[in-house]
């Protein structure tokens, strides 16, 4: 159980909601286990399928309390809402933000930011904790670069020079990310991303990671009540949820890639776990891909810092921080979208 600014994440799959008098209670094999007086909520989300009380979901509703289920995978299920719907006043703002290019580009070049600051301090932390082990002067050359981009990107106002500059600083990024494979080298190495499809396990191993944030980050974003096909970086395509897409950016390095990373330097996944197809694609088996599945969702548990919010969380949780964050600097609560800056 968090409580994240005026949201409630339950967070445990066997916990249930009930109301009492003026409080959410949380219990656990029927013991209460804790309680918030509901005037100090503007949404609770839980995820699992222990579920919720009537009365509770009646209150939420009456007072304009989101009440929002999640699988236990973090899967968007429903959100119970009453006949005051402030979504709809913060669904039309995201609307018009996107149709306007201006401020479309200074949300867009924060998710830029973030994504190019965080892969710089992955090869930063990669070549401090390994300096004997890397080539860690070539790793510092292209921090260097990745360094320099920040303020081209910070200063862009323009859509195709943004999409320029995070191409360039992908592929310097990706130059190099043979190099943080420090075990399993015969069995695992990196030439450059190849998606569709795959052509290697580490790419394969890449793309089910994108795959699972990309849902996570759609989640998130539809339980603070904003459209995930609505972006204003990824241009609006059917059936692709272009603002999760958006809010991936930010969170790829840190939460995909050494992800994968992890995988092999610790020898969790093995060459066993994938099968190339004849078409020279290369996916992972049904036990590769629960040997995957298993393991990420005992990394979500695993908790962090928010540098914005100054809070610990859940690894989880960060995209629905992210999407917390977007969603007030759309209602005008905070002056800039604040992207997630590990280091």
């Amino acid at each position: 159980m968090k409580r994240l600014l005026n949201t409630l994440y339950v967070t445990s799959a066997n916990r249930y909601l009930s109301l009492d008098g003026e409080n959410v209670v949380v219990l656990e094999d029927r013991e209460e286990i804790g309680r918030i007086p509901l005037h100090n909520l503007q949404s609770i989300v839980t995820f699992g399928y222990t579920g919720a009380s009537p009365a509770l979901m009646g209150e939420c509703a009456r007072r304009n309390i989101d009440l929002t289920f999640m699988s236990g995978h973090g899967r968007f299920l429903a959100r119970v809402t009453g006949e005051v719907k402030g979504n709809v006043t913060l669904r039309k703002e995201q609307y018009r933000v996107s149709e306007d290019r201006e401020k479309s580009i200074c949300i867009a070049r924060n998710f830029v930011f973030g994504k190019v600051y965080n892969a710089r301090w992955i090869l930063e932390r990669a070549a401090r904790d390994y300096p004997m082990r890397l080539d860690a002067d070539k790793l510092k050359e292209k921090s260097a670069f990745l360094y320099n981009s920040l303020r081209d990107i910070r200063n862009c106002g323009d859509a195709s020079k943004l999409l320029g500059l995070e191409g360039e600083a992908a592929s310097v990024y990706f130059s190099v990310f043979d190099q943080l494979i420090l075990q399993q080298k015969e069995d695992f190495s990196f030439r450059e991303r190849s998606r569709r499809p795959p052509l290697d396990p580490v790419n394969a191993m890449l793309s089910f990671a994108y795959s699972l944030l990309a849902g996570m980050c759609g989640s998130a974003l539809e339980a603070v009540g904003l459209d995930p096909y609505v972006g204003f970086y990824h241009t609006d395509r059917p059936g692709r949820i272009s603002l999760a897409l958006d809010v991936m950016e930010e969170l790829r390095g840190v939460m995909a890639d050494r992800f994968v990373l992890t995988l092999i330097n610790k020898k969790i996944m093995k060459k066993e776990h994938f099968i190339q197809k004849e078409n020279g694609a290369v996916l992972m088996d049904d036990s590769g891909r629960r040997h995957f599945l298993s393991v990420w969702q005992e990394r979500k548990q695993d908790m962090i810092k928010h540098p914005f919010l100054n809070e610990k969380i859940e690894w989880g949780m960060v995209p629905h921080a992210q999407a917390m964050l977007l969603a007030r600097y759309l209602r005008g609560d905070l002056d800039e979208y604040p992207p997630f800056l590990w280091k």
